[in-house]
């Protein structure tokens, strides 16, 4: 690190992404952080306070990368139905990326994802939150008939896991998985539907 370089939050969970994706969760530390950065593990303890506040602050930020997306699209225009395919699409599409695109990393995120309960918790509920929007949007335009959008969309989530959880990645390679996905989606959207 340059002399004249500050020291950020940010600039430490980047170093932290690398030294996770060259030796994994088992093996990288806080002195490989520190030595990637070119400061003392103590710079880095300055920020992050313990190792696994450090590993939670990694997990929040990759967690929050798919959040981000997806709240463009819960609160975006257009028909609620509409929303609600491209917001599981985006989701699916996110998560098969990572798995597939840094195969080492995903499988770094996911045992650090299993340590983190509250994070994760905090993300599932983010993302349930944000599907309760469109539902609810698409209640109030009277696409989807009236119900408790919270509840529809702890649901849809639960019912679409394949699709986005981890356990299931193996599953993603697989040909027949676009299929299953419309399928499972055109159910939700049936079912939700006003007229159905």
């Amino acid at each position: 690190m340059a002399a004249t370089e500050t020291l950020t939050a940010e600039r430490i969970l980047e170093a932290t992404e690398e030294v996770l994706r060259r030796h994994g969760p088992a093996k990288a530390t806080v002195v490989d952080v520190a030595r990637a950065l070119g400061v003392s593990h103590g710079s880095v303890y300055r920020h992050f306070r313990t190792k696994a506040a450090l590993r939670e602050a990694v997990t929040k930020r990759w967690l929050d990368r798919t959040s981000l997306k997806l709240a463009d699209i819960a609160g975006g225009p257009g028909p609620a139905e509409e929303r609600l395919r491209d917001w599981l699409a985006a989701l699916f599409e996110a998560k098969r990326h990572k798995a597939g695109d840094d195969p080492e990393l995903f499988a770094t995120y996911s045992v650090l994802a299993d340590e983190s309960g509250a994070t994760v918790g905090e993300h599932i509920t983010d993302l349930t939150a944000q599907l309760a929007t469109i539902i609810e949007a698409g209640v109030d335009t009277g696409t989807f008939r009236p119900a408790d959008p919270s509840a529809e969309a702890r649901a849809v989530f639960q019912a679409t896991a394949r699709f986005h959880d981890p356990c299931h990645a193996r599953e993603w390679q697989r040909p027949e998985i676009e299929t299953d996905f419309e399928a499972v989606v055109g159910l939700l959207i049936r079912g939700l539907r006003a007229d159905g």
